[in-house]
């Protein structure tokens, strides 16, 4: 696994606990919004960008790397929904308007492309899977929107630190403070690994160990 995501997910865990912690059910519902970017960057940005690499990267058969690809993939997206729902528990419970802002607008859009295209794939690709025409016709077009959804993802998550940072200056939260750097430093590696992703797709893939070119379903 890369240090990249790692790193995020370490600095999320201190950028919470310095906000309090995680919580479900609570009287200080900045808890509960606090499960929101911890769960976001878990499943969208991490799962996802190793559901990408691993179909792309893993010297295994093609149905292995595919039902490893699906599962991952699955995984980010249950993250995500759960995600999201944490933030509109938190608005709602706390007496704050929902998707008011550009970061909640692509956010939405990001989770409903995800999932259209997870059960696109899930039925062309995996079961009970589309003609052999239509899945080498599709292939390279289901590539392409998934890559344009995870990229998606990781410039909308970098926008949400930023709105985050913006709240917590104008809470008091010192601008050049150390929370404020560990925000900064979070959201870049955050877009390196993005950008690893992004790398690794366009790569020369190692030779699998078995390929027949036919894109058949498990």
């Amino acid at each position: 696994m890369d240090k990249a995501p790692v790193a995020s997910i370490t600095d999320c865990f201190k950028i919470s606990i310095r906000r309090g912690g995680f919580a479900w059910e609570a009287t200080n519902k900045n808890l509960i919004f606090n499960l929101h970017p911890l769960l976001m960057l878990l499943g969208l940005i991490l799962l996802g960008g190793e559901a990408i690499i691993s179909y792309k990267s893993l010297p295994l058969k093609k149905q292995v790397k595919k039902l490893i690809h699906l599962v991952l993939h699955a995984l980010a997206l249950a993250l995500g929904i759960i995600g999201i729902y944490a933030a509109f528990k938190n608005h709602n419970e706390s007496g704050i308007a929902n998707l008011y802002s550009l970061h909640s607008w692509i956010g939405i859009g990001v989770i409903v492309l995800y999932g259209i295209q997870w059960i696109y794939g899930f039925l062309i690709f995996f079961y009970p899977g589309g003609s052999p025409t239509l899945r080498s016709e599709t292939m390279p077009w289901h590539v392409v929107f998934g890559l344009l959804v995870y990229v998606l993802a990781v410039a909308n998550a970098s926008l949400g630190f930023l709105e985050k940072l913006t709240f917590l200056e104008n809470s008091g939260v010192a601008k050049f403070g150390s929370e404020a750097f560990l925000v900064n430093f979070t959201a870049l590696t955050t877009i390196l690994f993005g950008v690893f992703v992004v790398i690794s797709v366009l790569s020369e893939a190692p030779a699998p160990i078995e390929d027949d070119h036919s894109y058949s379903s498990i």
